[in-house]
């Protein structure tokens, strides 16, 4: 029997306004050429150690790869290419499903068009930025089978390589993986294998929850009677049958779960679960012990101004030694904030949680927020997409190092 979950809640003290705690970031754009981006996955893809950015636009319809120009001109917009087109678009995420050194791009789509789509890359390096040079492939099992939401890369079976974990939302939605045959590129030869019925999937990770040397899958869920966090246990070998999949309660059951991140936040070696929850909120879901079986549960109040809660990142944004929390808003119309920045004086569980503002009054729904240094000035910026105003995929420059 699994460890009882405790629940303590907190409504963490929240101190002076984010305006009286400094001013918003400088936002700089890498690519607005299209409508409706939602969402980065980051990889590396030439091998030059900066991060590159692949992004479904919805409204235009089109999958685009940014390649991270080097730091003397990342605050230009950076290369592009467009590697397929879709109606429709949720996600898109970089893999090598060949193994051919070259990294794919595999994309989700929801409404009408209810697919999964893969963009093979040109072989070449010289032909990565050529649009001509890609092709694009349905994978037919997924077809009409639900809207898709978010797609995994994942070796889950240790057969042909790289396999991929997906889900959706609305009727018939579920959360499950395909096998990946023993030539990828042979997309009629994909298998399906459903796990767990889900209402809206948001966050999918991959991450060893309870330590026995295996991948796990960690899930956010929006809608339904089962709504909330959860992480489903890998069975091994017995990987094709939904009920080897042993799930776990992370927190949240019965509230409208936005995207999740995995981060230690009171650095005590064990990795705990930041969940955004609509409409203002953020759980601290903190790991008791390495089994993964025992979470306390903390919340926090978003403070105003602020749209709709949509996701929340961990990082040292001030480099103080402590992390910070940032988090993003959907809904966000002026006077309210888009994205926002929190500190904590004292602990995270009993401390007052400082906020501060990143993007200001800048654009109205924000989407999954990475952190990481692009300008390499060694503090951490803030990347992430605004598919309402079409600021398109963007960063916010942190002036942590530039501060007096």
């Amino acid at each position: 029997m699994d460890r009882i979950v405790a629940l303590v809640f907190f409504t963490f003290a929240v101190g002076a306004s984010a305006e009286e705690n400094g001013a918003a970031w400088k936002r700089h754009v890498i690519d607005d050429s299209s409508k409706g981006a939602d969402g980065v996955r980051l990889a590396d893809v030439n091998g030059d150690g900066l991060v590159d950015i692949a992004t479904g636009w919805e409204q235009g319809g089109v999958v685009r790869i940014c390649v991270h120009p080097g730091v003397a001109k990342v605050k230009e917009k950076w290369p592009a290419v467009t590697v397929g087109r879709v109606n429709d678009l949720e996600d898109a995420v970089f893999v090598d499903l060949d193994a051919d050194g070259a990294r794919d791009v595999v994309s989700c789509a929801e409404g009408a068009t209810r697919a999964i789509s893969i963009h093979w890359a040109p072989k070449s390096p010289s032909q990565y930025l050529v649009s001509d040079a890609w092709r694009t492939k349905l994978l037919p099992v997924a077809s009409d089978k639900m809207m898709w939401m978010f797609a995994l890369p994942l070796e889950v079976d240790g057969e042909h390589g790289v396999d991929l974990v997906a889900g959706g939302k609305g009727p018939r939605a579920a959360l499950g993986w395909f096998r990946a045959p023993r030539n990828p590129r042979h997309a009629e030869d994909w298998t399906w294998h459903e796990l767990r019925r889900v209402g809206w999937l948001m966050s999918l990770v991959a991450s060893d929850m309870d330590n026995d040397g295996d991948t796990d899958l960690v899930f956010s869920d929006r809608k339904g009677k089962s709504s909330g966090a959860y992480w489903l246990e890998n069975p091994g070998r017995e990987n094709s049958r939904a009920e080897s999949w042993k799930e776990h309660v992370l927190g949240g059951v019965g509230e409208e779960a936005k995207f999740l991140e995995i981060a230690d936040l009171d650095g005590d070696g064990l990795d705990d679960v930041l969940l955004a929850v609509q409409p203002k909120k953020i759980l601290w879901l903190r790991r008791r012990d390495r089994t993964g079986t025992a979470w306390n549960s903390h919340a926090l109040a978003a403070p105003e101004p602020t749209g709709v809660m949509k996701a929340v990142s961990v990082g040292d944004i001030d480099q103080d030694g402590q992390k910070d929390l940032v988090f993003s808003c959907e809904q966000a119309q002026p006077p309210a904030h888009g994205l926002m920045w929190l500190s904590y004086q004292g602990s995270p569980a009993s401390g007052t949680w400082r906020p501060h503002p990143l993007s200001g009054v800048d654009g109205v729904k924000h989407d999954l927020v990475a952190l990481v240094d692009l300008d390499g000035d060694g503090d951490l910026d803030a990347m992430t997409t605004e598919e309402t105003t079409n600021l398109g995929v963007i960063w916010y420059e942190n002036p942590t190092r530039h501060a007096p």
